[in-house]
């Protein structure tokens, strides 16, 4: 490398390094300053040492404006639905159910934090899975921040296959890879997540309850967890849309059948079962969380045909905001700004299928009705909710910001420079590294599709230039993607603004490096097996 090469590695990596010291030292800043102060310094350093026009860092800060309504509007609609679920008695009429089918604390985290979560994260993803377990597991008295920090462990292993595969055949959609690549390379991430599940949602369960309790009860969390992952391992062979989603179907019956009977678990509970609930109270109870189900897998199950309607790009209207770009509506009401600030840049906003609007808001102004709330109740809940995504508004903006500050320049674009340094230094031995690379991409952009398509054309290179699988390349980068979203920011701000905690981000990247260090072990071990 020459001098400047250096230069620019430096000033490519420098910024993310201000940004996790100030989120991880001791008095640590919150993600609602660092983050937009770091994308203060990579704007400085683009304009300044890349050269980059100040037009397009100004059209992509706009085009941040937009993207950002994705998350905060995703975020804003469950705590919306948290609210009701508290203000309504649900949450409670739920945490007593729950406690019935086993007072274990440790029956309780898998069923929730576990099944529950790998299903909802193969029918949804965009954070979805955290959004809803996380709150069940407060309202059953476990310590928020510790919530946190376990539902970002365990939404991990099925999150190559969310949103029903997307990360998996939109992720690498860019590489022009057969059908037959993509299911070889579902096969092999499904494969490494196989191994790596039977370690990582015990690191998880660690964060709550103690190596004892874990111990007492490792039959049923061992149960517990394949009762997921095998049939996950199973759908992988054949289909790359369903495993998550079919997966923890499977495994969610199952852990609460495993649990009913006692199967693994410990005699010795920590709380004495309550009077049993009536099924019809549960019912109503659990309605909003099953409407939310129901209507997360109808309408992101392809071939039904709902998908496509609320995706749908057919041009509703169309005109000019001038100098600021053009601007369109489709009949799916998804809002389109091209051309920002005339450049190549563009943004865009799912109204319909980002899942605030359907399912969050829908379930909730269904169940008002449903559960007789007062006017008073429904501005409570409104203005609880509204109060609550300012900061993470902030944050969030600041976070998109610098991913597409850091996105510009081509071959020359930071990220870029970063992934092809990692790849220089460790040559032949690649695939020790591989997931890392994925997992850098998730902490960037908080997205594991987003790091599939961001590194997937270099790891794609890097594999051809050195004789390695290609698609068990990719594979660890799927498989980094899903392991970085522990320390993946868009994830940590959404569970701690859905659970009130404040300015506890860094403290969160502290504990959740750890067991994505271990996975990356796992990866690379698990990948240099297969590569022999």
């Amino acid at each position: 490398m020459t001098s400047e090469d250096d230069m620019s590695l430096f000033f490519s990596i420098a910024p993310i390094v201000l940004l996790i010291w100030m989120m991880t030292k001791r008095q640590g800043v919150p993600s609602y300053l660092a983050l937009p102060l770091t994308a203060a310094v990579v704007y400085a350093v683009q304009l300044l040492w890349f050269g980059s026009a100040p037009l397009l860092l100004h059209a992509n800060i706009i085009s941040a404006l937009v993207a950002v309504f994705t998350p905060i509007t995703i975020i804003a609609g469950a705590i919306l639905l948290n609210k009701l679920m508290q203000i309504s008695g649900a949450e409670n009429v739920i945490r007593n159910w729950l406690e019935n089918i086993s007072p274990n604390p440790v029956a309780q985290l898998m069923i929730i934090g576990w099944a529950f979560a790998f299903m909802i994260e193969g029918a949804s993803g965009f954070g979805t899975p955290a959004a809803i377990a996380a709150p069940i597991l407060v309202g059953l008295g476990f310590n928020p921040l510790r919530v946190a920090l376990l539902t970002l462990v365990m939404n991990s292993v099925p999150v190559s296959f969310g949103a029903v595969g997307t990360p998996t055949w939109f992720g690498f959609a860019n590489l022009g890879l057969s059908d037959g690549n993509l299911l070889d390379i579902g096969r092999l991430s499904a494969l490494i997540h196989f191994v790596a599940g039977f370690i990582i949602p015990i690191l998880a369960l660690r964060f709550i309850v103690s190596w004892q309790q874990i111990r007492h009860n490792l039959v049923f969390i061992l149960l517990s967890i394949v009762s997921c992952t095998v049939p996950y391992l199973l759908l992988a062979q054949v289909n790359y849309e369903f495993p998550a989603l079919l997966g923890g179907a499977i495994g969610l019956t199952l852990s609460v059948l495993l649990a009913r009977s006692r199967i693994g678990l410990s005699n010795e509970p920590a709380n004495t079962p309550g009077a049993a609930i009536p099924f019809g109270q549960v019912l109503k109870a659990m309605t909003p969380t099953l409407l939310l189900i129901a209507i997360l897998i109808v309408t992101r199950i392809h071939q039904l045909g709902l998908k496509a309607l609320l995706n749908s790009t057919a041009p509703l209207w169309q005109g000019s905001l001038g100098w600021l770009g053009e601007l369109s509506l489709s009949k799916a009401l998804i809002i389109n700004l091209q051309q920002v600030l005339g450049t190549s840049v563009s943004a865009s906003y799912k109204t319909l299928y980002v899942p605030a609007l359907i399912p969050f808001l829908l379930v909730v102004l269904i169940s008002i009705p449903l559960f007789r709330l007062n006017a008073s109740q429904v501005r409570n809940m409104f203005g609880d909710t509204a109060a609550r995504i300012s900061k993470p508004f902030i944050a969030l903006l600041g976070a998109l910001i610098m991913v597409n500050m850091m996105m510009q320049g081509g071959d020359r674009a930071p990220v870029i420079i970063i992934g092809q340094a990692l790849a220089d230094t460790t040559g032949s031995g690649w695939l020790l590294f591989s997931a890392f690379l994925g997992a850098l991409g998730s902490f960037f952009s908080g997205s594991n599709t987003v790091s599939n398509l961001t590194f997937g054309g270099i790891q794609h290179s890097i594999a051809v230039s050195s004789g390695l699988n290609v698609n068990l390349t990719l594979a660890l980068q799927s498989v980094g993607g899903a392991m970085g979203n522990m320390v993946c920011l868009n994830n940590i701000i959404a569970v701690c603004s859905i659970l009130g905690i404040s300015n506890a981000e860094g403290k969160i990247i502290r504990k959740t490096v750890l067991p994505m260090l271990v996975y990356g072990v796992i990866a690379a071990a698990v990948g240099s097996v297969l590569a022999f």
